[in-house]
């Protein structure tokens, strides 16, 4: 692991194979995310149970660590730029202590966001809401996004199911959009937030995520 210290944040690279233990995650955050409980939903002894384990991602995709905690949250680019542990909040974006986003602008392609749970659980964009309390909020361009292009998966409950996690990012129709489609991929899983930027080039492409509780 690289790291620099500076005023604004720390910076740094994570294997995908592995990931620090709880007493590291007040210093280690990710280029597209950042530690820190949700105010709004989550109190920090709940989220702190809560950390990845056997993390898996596309070849070649690698994890950036970065926090810039003054910097002002911005709307619809699936990242925690304000380093609060809460991907786009104040955005109509919902979360919990699981989120998954994923964004891609103001491209008309349609790109599809699936979780797939333990006990095979599944949320898409055919499958918006699940028994055990998992979600998805948004599902664009469908829902006419208005350019602002994202799909967001998160549990609204206090403890996540045990078991394996897989985020697939798939892109389903171009819709005539050039390739390739740049996205951008959050994460929320407990205290902490991850991300990482993906590409798909052509229909029925896709990136997949795989984690443990």
């Amino acid at each position: 692991m690289k790291q620099e210290d500076g005023k604004t944040g720390k910076i740094g690279v994570l294997s995908l194979g592995s990931f620090p233990s709880p007493r590291l995650a007040v210093i280690l955050v990710l280029s597209i995310a950042a530690c820190g409980p949700s105010a709004k939903t989550t109190k920090q002894p709940e989220a702190a149970k809560i950390a990845p384990a056997n993390v898996q991602g596309p070849s070649g995709v690698s994890l950036v660590m970065a926090c810039v905690p003054t910097g002002p949250e911005l709307c619809f680019n699936a990242i925690d730029d304000n380093c609060n542990g809460v991907i786009d909040e104040g955005c109509g974006v919902a979360t919990g202590l699981l989120q998954f986003t994923i964004a891609w602008g103001d491209s008309p392609a349609d790109i599809d966001l699936v979780m797939i749970g333990p006990n095979k659980e599944k949320i898409s964009d055919a499958t918006r809401s699940t028994a055990n309390g998992f979600h998805l909020d948004r599902d664009c361009p469908t829902d006419g996004c208005g350019g602002q292009n994202i799909e967001n998966v998160y549990f609204d409950g206090l403890e996540p199911p045990k078991g394996k996690y897989s985020i697939e990012i798939r892109l389903s129709d171009l819709h005539g959009a050039d390739t390739p489609i740049k996205i951008r991929f959050g994460a929320r899983v407990g205290a902490r937030t991850f991300g990482a930027d993906v590409q798909l080039t052509r229909e029925d492409d896709k990136k997949a995520f795989s984690f443990e509780l």
